[in-house]
């Protein structure tokens, strides 16, 4: 335990910037080089990180792995995992070589540097899983920025400067509300450590300001509607590895950020606007599904799909129940998984045809029957069927909705429906039907490496489908902490304004 009491999250965080360093000094026609160190670089980060999950103690709901060094003034270098973000950490390391090896063959321009911006943004994504202090979470949560939107701007589709300049815009004009938030949270405590701010009592006025100051910020990186725009722009254009990164770890971080500072740091200003964000769940989880069936695109269908999964997340969260956050937790890595591989489905077949029109493919289950049964299996997930990871998260939070209001878990159930309709009709479209189009003749099925990036993500959908313990076990005693918390703080600022009235 020696490792794991000492510097074993800095260690996991900061590796890949040392392989970003290695291909800073190679050789810039050396593709091949950078390839293969960003992938043995991730690949030693997610080893790393597999010695946290197996040092993690499950039964403890404080912050693990806990490192403390004095940086600026008030502002520590400060890490630490609880229940909570521990899993994030292991979803971002375990899809960094994924997307390498996804960008193996698509990617031939400035490898070097595109190498080295993917590493940076591991870096800076597993920094906001474990920064403990509110200064360094907001310096990794904007960091995360930089390498996205150069990653969409150099590498992305012929709209990709637009795309790149919204995605960058939406996400800083909210966090710039936060960034004051945050300052205004030291000027009251006079501390900058999240682990005191979280027992810190802020007045009811107050927290509902610095509720609604940090809201504008995550709710942008969800995205919840209506500041969801910039997503379906970001995707389309984005390569297909960013487009993975995007939809499988950058939205979760607007959801943590609901769990580790809007819940319990506010919790009377969470409980008084729970009913706001109710409204904009449903509409999310509704209006975007409705949108997905009629795109034309394949990642935007995808994309608003993701909108609609996101308004699950934050109807469970906030719920305040048990059954209602542990869902949301696993509906966030859940569709991290299965976002992240129908993202590489359509990577799949972009390649080869070089457009993502769904009318331009059609019974490509004759030519490619591996492709046909994994494109299958994530579009089950994505519907939530019994037997897959998307069932269990989805389940668990309509369950939370429905403790606290039968029309809300209704209205919400109808996205299950719209789900299907949008998913199997894309399905049938593109692979089933007769194979008459001349350009599909000759299109291959995938190859060994494509195979292999896309196995893990089969094998895990169907894993946590029908043995979801390994995610909620860790889970359980934070989540039952956080909502513990979160009702005390409730019921006594209900005892202190009984006799004030």
């Amino acid at each position: 335990m020696s490792l794991a009491g000492g510097n074993l999250l800095s260690l996991v965080t900061f590796l890949p910037c040392v392989a970003a360093l290695i291909i800073a000094f190679q050789n810039a026609e050396a593709k091949n080089n950078a390839r293969w160190i960003a992938l043995w670089g991730t690949l030693v980060t997610f080893l790393v990180s597999l010695l946290i999950w197996w040092n993690f103690d499950p039964s403890n709901a404080g912050f693990q792995f806990a490192e403390e060094r004095a940086w600026l003034g008030p502002i520590k270098y400060k890490m630490g995992i609880d229940g909570i973000s521990m899993l994030f950490v292991i979803l971002t390391t375990f899809l960094m070589p994924i997307c390498i090896l996804a960008s193996w063959e698509s990617i031939e321009e400035r490898v070097k540097e595109y190498m080295i911006a993917f590493l940076l943004l591991e870096t800076l994504m597993i920094g906001v899983f474990c920064a403990l202090d509110i200064v360094l979470f907001y310096l990794f949560f904007e960091g995360g920025l930089i390498p996205m939107f150069l990653i969409i701007g150099v590498w992305g589709g012929p709209r990709r400067v637009y795309a790149s300049f919204k995605f960058f815009l939406y996400t800083l004009l909210g966090s710039v509300l936060m960034l004051l938030a945050i300052m205004m949270m030291y000027w009251h405590s006079g501390t900058t450590d999240i682990p005191t701010l979280m027992t810190t009592s802020f007045p009811a006025g107050m927290q509902w300001w610095l509720w609604i100051a940090f809201f504008a910020s995550f709710a942008v990186k969800m995205p919840m509607w209506p500041v969801h725009t910039w997503l379906p722009d970001a995707h389309v254009e984005a390569p297909t590895a960013g487009s993975v990164i995007l939809a499988a770890i950058l939205l979760k971080m607007g959801g943590y950020g609901f769990l580790r500072f809007s819940v319990p740091m506010f919790p009377l200003a969470s409980q008084e606007l729970a009913p706001f964000v109710f409204v904009l769940s449903v509409v999310a989880i509704i209006y975007t599904s409705l949108v997905a069936l009629a795109q034309e695109d394949l990642k935007k269908l995808i994309a608003y799909s993701s909108v609609a999964h996101m308004g699950y997340v934050t109807m469970g969260i906030f719920t305040f129940t048990n059954q209602g956050v542990d869902g949301a937790i696993f509906q966030m890595l859940s569709h991290g998984i299965v976002s992240a591989a129908l993202f590489l489905c359509v990577g799949v077949v972009y390649d080869r045809m070089h457009t993502r029109q769904i009318d331009a493919y059609g019974g490509l289950v004759t030519r490619m029957p591996i492709y046909a049964f994994c494109f299958m299996i994530f579009t089950m997930a994505n519907v939530g069927l019994p037997g897959t990871s998307g069932f269990v998260g989805e389940f668990l939070t309509l369950i939370g909705a429905f403790k606290v209001n039968t029309w809300l878990a209704l209205f919400a159930t109808s996205g299950v429906i719209l789900s299907a309709a949008y998913a199997l009709y894309l399905y049938r479209r593109v692979m089933f039907g007769v194979l008459e189009k001349p350009s599909l003749k000759a299109i291959r099925d995938m190859g060994p490496r494509e195979i292999a990036v896309m196995a893990p993500l089969v094998l895990l959908t169907i894993l946590f489908g029908f043995y979801p313990a390994p995610i909620l076990d860790v889970t359980a005693t934070s989540v039952k902490k956080l909502v513990a918390n979160y009702e005390t703080a409730v019921k006594t600022a209900k005892q202190a304004a009984a006799p004030a009235r």
